[in-house]
């Protein structure tokens, strides 16, 4: 199957559209390639309303996940979601779904006949660009798509107000994304006064920097400003940097935000975890949209700049890679990325465009106009797409930019070429290329219907309405939930336990109603195996029930879970909970002597530490990695690879591809001599998909993308004068020969990429499981704890 893909999909070249002649006013029948890890430089597109920006920007991620790489968008404009809309069989039942009912009115058809005129519309439209529907299929095969939507049950809810807290041990780290958050937070909450000397902001910065379990979501946050864990800000005691009567205001603004209705789904969820929002269990990469459209000012700051952080906290666990690992695309940077103001977003968007590169991770915004984004930015992008412009102070602002970086074209020459743009032709200037190339973007593969609507959207992702969702019993009856079985007996009072037996509380956020009794072991468990070179501790927390009969406990049955045992409460959370009976076996003393062999027998039994391998590149997983990160950072390891491969690919033909086209200039300018009128007639030529593949393969290295252009332009059907002909004969044959030798060199470049992917290494992984040897099992903690319900 890989060895019938087009050439340029082997090799890492994202297919954008094709060559636009403006002077001409013509598309040009040469296919523009971009190489992907080009993207770890950064891009910014800029253009008006109606350029195509948005096309533009499905094309790159269209691109990106057809080859395997995973992207990130952030989506305030709500068109994004089109990529749902992929139709593999072009059939007219997959789009009369999605049809325009007032287009459908003024053409006056039926829904029918205007399904079937768009599906064959669409099917035109991508055999223009030499695409089908086969290569729909394979973008719906390599990565999937979800559309989440913070603060909202219209696509997958995202849980960003769970994770307030920085999962890092750098502390600088920690106190810059504490720092953006609490700028975020007391946005929400109508504080606009967060400066350096806000005492609002120090107070819950200071807050978010803390650690300590329980740390993580709003609600926690409103009762630690009300009861802070420390006593001091800075070098002066917390009542006289911020009395308690002016906490208990900051805490009521952020209780009306938490009681605002409909606010618990932005608790709910997903977590705003780009290790799970990036790839599936498996590691097949995905497209996460992440659709703010809904918000109001407010809460977009809020989910963007959660995410944003995200996305710098994952880029930071990432080694370093000069291939693309992943890409993170927003669809309209306006407001967020200010030359001026510092909004929350800001500080996550410049790191990201600073250090997110050495990761291999890249970033793409898009914006109507260059004024809107922070000069550093731009500093930091080394491919610029440039669309139409509306104003003279915008392009000339983009060709003061464009003045700033290496380029072969003159102001002047920029200038024309910006005013000359029209939809859906950019220009695009690359630092790896060298000079700009203008290009008409191709037909998308998704269907651009547009902004989808809450139900729409849900229709694409196939979820029922609200009305329709699974409810809980207390949301059916209107009663509390049940209690489980294990509390249907519960006292109204704590058991009394015997001497000798010491009892925990699990930690819980919020105040439980009831507890059930669970049996809670802890252990540390060293894993060797000297043939693979494992040698790893690793602590093992788990739970299990405590029934009666002949057999109370059964380690088997357990439940993993992360709860260190410095983290077990002495005391209930809530002096006024239920508790489940507690079985007789618990109360003996002696049973847990018992119970801690079983728990050590259990560990060196079943609890074996999983590894995984991919031997083809020597790769093995690290202790606590999930399959899914190590097949992603197998995936990863391909793709550099690969690259390697065609670094070597351009070392191999550099000499040859400019000496052929060397060749082809001097004959060119030979028939020139001969025949005046070729400079005014000669005309382009189709130019084949091998020699673009040598140009996007070879234009940094031996040979510019136009010198290529100009390598496969004949002057034919151009009168000769009579006396001259022979002269041009012989002019026009040693062309000829010269293009055959450039066509020789792309047949053999054709044969070397194929031969590339077919001995591409298998990126089969494997399964290894290492057991501990009882000796190398250090039991920490076996006891009764108490789990809230």
């Amino acid at each position: 199957m890989a060895a019938m893909l087009p050439s340029y999909e082997q090799l890492g070249l994202f297919y954008l559209g094709r060559r636009f002649d403006l002077g001409a006013n013509t598309r040009l029948n040469e296919p523009v390639l971009y190489e992907s890890r080009d993207l770890v430089t950064h891009a910014v597109c800029i253009g008006m309303t109606g350029s195509g920006k948005t096309g533009l920007g499905i094309t790159l991620i269209e691109e990106a996940a057809l080859d395997q790489i995973p992207v990130l968008t952030i989506d305030p404009k709500g068109d994004l979601s089109n990529l749902l809309l992929t139709f593999p069989d072009l059939a007219p039942g997959d789009f009369a779904p999605w049809l325009d009912e007032r287009q459908i009115q003024s053409q006056q058809l039926t829904r029918e006949a205007a399904a079937e005129q768009l599906a064959e519309r669409w099917k035109n439209g991508l055999a223009e660009w030499d695409q089908d529907g086969a290569r729909i299929g394979r973008l719906k095969s390599a990565a999937d798509v979800r559309v989440y939507t913070p603060g909202s049950n219209s696509g997958i809810p995202l849980s960003v107000l769970k994770g307030l807290r920085s999962g890092t041990d750098d502390p600088d780290e920690a106190a810059t994304r504490a720092t953006t958050v609490a700028n975020s937070l007391l946005a929400l909450a109508g504080v606009t006064d967060t400066g350096p000397h806000s005492r609002d902001h120090a107070l819950v910065a200071a807050l978010l920097g803390q650690g300590g379990a329980g740390q993580t979501d709003l609600p926690r946050l409103v009762e630690q400003i009300l009861r802070p864990p420390f006593d001091r800000i800075g070098v002066m005691d917390l009542e006289s940097f911020y009395p308690a009567r002016d906490r208990q205001e900051l805490a009521l603004r952020f209780n009306s935000v938490l009681a605002t209705p409909g606010f618990d789904i932005w608790m709910k969820g997903e977590p705003a975890d780009l290790s799970t929002m990036l790839f599936d269990s498996k590691g097949r990469p995905r497209i996460a949209i992440v659709s703010v459209a809904h918000l109001d000012e407010a809460h977009r700051m809020l989910a963007v700049t959660l995410v944003l952080n995200a996305a710098v906290e994952w880029t930071r666990r990432q080694g370093g890679s000069p291939s693309l690992r992943a890409l993170l695309y927003m669809d309209e940077v306006f407001g967020y990325l200010p030359p001026v103001a510092n909004p929350p977003s800001k500080l996550p968007l410049l790191t990201l465009l600073k250090q997110a590169r050495a990761a291999g991770v890249g970033v793409m915004l898009a914006t109507q106009n260059p004024v809107d984004l922070d000069y550093k930015a731009l500093s930091n992008t080394g491919t610029w797409f440039l669309g139409k412009l509306q104003a003279e102070r915008d392009k000339s602002r983009v060709l003061d930019g464009l003045e700033g970086v290496s380029s072969s074209w003159t102001r002047e020459q920029l200038d024309k070429t910006l005013s000359a743009l029209r939809s859906r032709v950019f220009l695009m200037h690359n630092v790896h290329e060298q000079e700009p190339v203008t290009f008409e973007t191709r037909w998308a593969l998704s269907y651009l219907r547009g902004p989808l609507t809450r139900e729409e959207l849900r229709r694409a992702i196939g979820t029922p309405p609200p009305q329709q969702s699974p409810v809980t019993p207390e949301r059916a009856t209107g009663e509390a939930h049940p209690a489980p079985a294990a509390s249907s007996a519960a006292a109204s009072e704590k058991p009394v336990l015997p001497a000798g037996i010491t009892e925990y509380f699990l930690p819980s956020p919020v105040a439980p109603a009831a507890y059930e009794p669970v049996l809670y072991g802890s252990a540390l468990a060293r894993y060797t195996d000297s043939k693979r070179g494992v040698d790893v501790t690793a602590p093992v927390h788990a739970v299990t029930s405590v029934k009666d009969g002949a057999l109370a406990v059964s380690w088997d049955d357990a439940s993993i879970i992360d709860v260190e045992p410095d983290s077990l409460a002495p005391a209930a959370a809530n002096p006024a909970a239920r508790y489940g009976a507690l079985p007789a076996a618990a109360r003996n003393a002696k049973s847990y002597a018992k119970w801690t062999d079983d728990f050590e027998q259990w560990l060196v039994r079943a609890k074996p530490l999983r590894l995984y391998s991919a031997p083809a590149y020597k790769l093995s997983s690290r202790p606590g990695e999930t399959e899914a990160d190590f097949s992603a950072r197998v995936q990863q390891a391909a793709r550099e690879r690969r690259d390697v491969a065609v670094e070597k690919l351009r070392g191999k033909y550099a000499a040859r591809v400019a000496r052929a086209t060397d060749k082809i200039r001097r004959t060119q300018e030979s028939v020139a001599r001969e025949q005046q009128q070729v400079s005014q007639q000669k005309t382009q030529t189709a130019v084949s998909l091998g020699a673009t593949l040598l140009g996007a393969l070879m234009g940094r290295k031996a040979v510019s993308m136009s010198t290529l252009g100009r390598a496969t332009t004949t002057a034919r059907g151009v009168g000769r004068s009579m006396k001259e002909a022979a002269d041009v004969a012989q002019a026009q044959e040693r062309q000829r020969a010269a293009e055959e030798e450039l066509q020789a060199i792309e047949a053999e470049l054709q044969g070397e990429v194929q031969d590339l992917v077919s001995g591409a290494p298998d990126a089969a992984i494997e399964t290894i499981e290492v057991k501990p040897k009882r000796a190398g099992v250090e039991v920490r903690l076996v006891a009764l704890v108490w789990k809230p319900l």
